[in-house]
């Protein structure tokens, strides 16, 4: 299966806290603090517990302010990854391979692509064939668990909201529409929207189902040298 391979192994630290929604306290090993940065704007809700073992990436680069990014945190029955720009890199790279059956068999795939009712909005895949009706694909970076489940999302989210509503519109042309989550994790058996956190998103994503909307997701195995895309979810809604 397709891996988001890190460009050397993580480094281990304590977390202590997020703050300022971009910044991230944590303690080496050998008692040093450090300031990371984290690209994740979500609550990530249930994660970020003081003294979990948690894992960064340093940076060689004097020109950057912050010399580490926050790439995971093990929360005991899992490692999950927050990085939000490795699903869809990673989505994607398993589409071209071949490694999401429901997604094979076009010839052409496309990232970040324009459409939508303004045509304001980027379709994270965009996929082709001359055979097949032209496929869409929204991709969500899912971290929550609640119980068994994998959710999405981790606060209330318009944007999200948005998109369902987009993914719909294509639908309703004719168009296959498929709505992916990929859960940065490996301790979860099936996928349902967060009614609990964000009850509208839940109702668009169960109406854009009923008008034809695929929904997919996919968990990952995660280490400090790389995230693996590891197997479907059941979607349960």
């Amino acid at each position: 299966m397709s891996k988001h391979i890190f460009e050397k192994p993580l480094i281990k630290a304590k977390f202590q806290k997020r703050y300022k929604r971009f910044f991230v306290d944590a303690l080496l090993e050998n008692g040093e603090s450090i300031i990371s940065h984290t690209n994740n704007t979500g609550s990530m809700k249930g994660l970020l517990e003081e003294g979990r073992d948690a894992y960064f990436l340093h940076h060689d680069d004097p020109k950057r302010k912050l010399q580490y990014t926050f790439q995971m945190i093990d929360v005991g029955t899992s490692l999950v990854g927050v990085n939000t720009n490795i699903p869809n890199s990673l989505v994607y790279e398993s589409i071209v391979a071949g490694d999401i059956p429901e997604l094979t068999g076009y010839e052409n795939a496309k990232r970040e692509v324009k459409y939508g009712k303004e045509g304001k909005s980027r379709i994270d895949v965009f996929l082709t064939d001359v055979n097949k009706p032209d496929c869409y694909v929204e991709i969500k970076n899912t971290t929550l668990r609640e119980g068994n489940y994998a959710t999405f999302p981790d606060a209330v989210t318009t944007r999200g909201q948005k998109h369902l509503e987009e993914l719909i519109l294509e639908a309703e042309k004719g168009n296959r529409a498929v709505m992916f989550y990929l859960a940065q994790r490996s301790d979860c058996k099936a996928f349902k929207p967060a009614d609990s956190i964000d009850p509208e998103y839940g109702k668009i994503l169960r109406k854009a189902v009923k008008a034809g909307v695929e929904v997919l997701c996919y968990a990952c195995e995660l280490n400090p040298t790389g995230i693996t895309l590891a197997k479907p979810l059941k979607i349960e809604l």
